[in-house]
């Protein structure tokens, strides 16, 4: 598809534990820097916590003792990840890929768009607000958006780490004890697939997601074991 070798796909049937996640991530991008490293993709569901951003504003959050909080080297504010959610870190040379991050931020966008097309659910990037979002306003009646997908990223010597989360079936009550990426304003809520009444499997997200990143990063994937034994998740 391109000249690009071809991306790792990785997917963990079980929870993994968010400490050892970033931790496999940030051997993982020293590996692909240093040693050339496949690139890799990695899905993935937390158990129930907060992150706290690099731009998190203690007062958004709202509830401390609700779940753990983990403080992460991502930009960004506070959000939430747990079951029925799918987390897809992102492991990619961005210097191999033109050392833009804006265009790379916008195909992480775009990745996100083009799997919930397969839903034909419209997603949209809105200027100010990160994440792909959802319009659910209703004729005659105020505005309702509502955030679909979260989108945070770091770059370390222009490898990519943590990447996107995907609301499939999460608990959405789960993000009250926040306020997500710090939106709070009225009209603007959290939503996921199920939510907006589509009976969605975590397979099937999974599949979507496969076809759009292949469509928006012009690469070949690879499928490969989980980076994690269950012992170590």
């Amino acid at each position: 598809m391109t000249d690009f070798p071809a991306v790792e796909w990785a997917v963990s049937e079980k929870p993994v534990s968010y400490d050892a996640a970033i931790a496999f991530m940030e051997r993982r991008v020293r590996a692909i820097r240093d040693e050339g490293a496949p690139e890799l993709v990695w899905l993935l569901e937390h158990p129930p916590l907060y992150t706290a951003g690099t731009s998190a504003k203690p007062h958004d959050l709202k509830d401390a003792n609700r779940f753990p909080v983990h403080e992460t080297s991502r930009g960004g504010q506070y959000t939430y990840h747990g079951p029925g959610q799918r987390v897809a870190y992102v492991m990619l040379d961005v210097a191999a890929r033109g050392r833009d991050v804006r265009d790379f931020v916008a195909k992480l966008e775009a990745w996100v768009i083009g799997a919930l097309e397969e839903f034909n659910v419209k997603g949209e990037v809105r200027r100010g607000r990160v994440g792909v979002w959802v319009d659910r306003s209703s004729p005659g009646a105020p505005t309702r958006e509502d955030k679909i997908a979260a989108i945070g990223l770091r770059l370390k010597r222009w490898v990519s780490f943590h990447g996107i989360s995907l609301n499939v079936e999460p608990d959405l009550s789960h993000f009250e004890g926040i306020t997500p990426c710090g939106i709070s304003d009225d009209g603007l809520g959290v939503t996921s697939l199920v939510d907006l009444g589509l009976p969605v499997s975590m397979d099937d997200a999974d599949i979507a997601l496969k076809k759009s990143f292949r469509d928006v990063f012009l690469s070949n994937l690879e499928d490969t074991p989980a980076p994690l034994r269950d012992q170590d998740a």
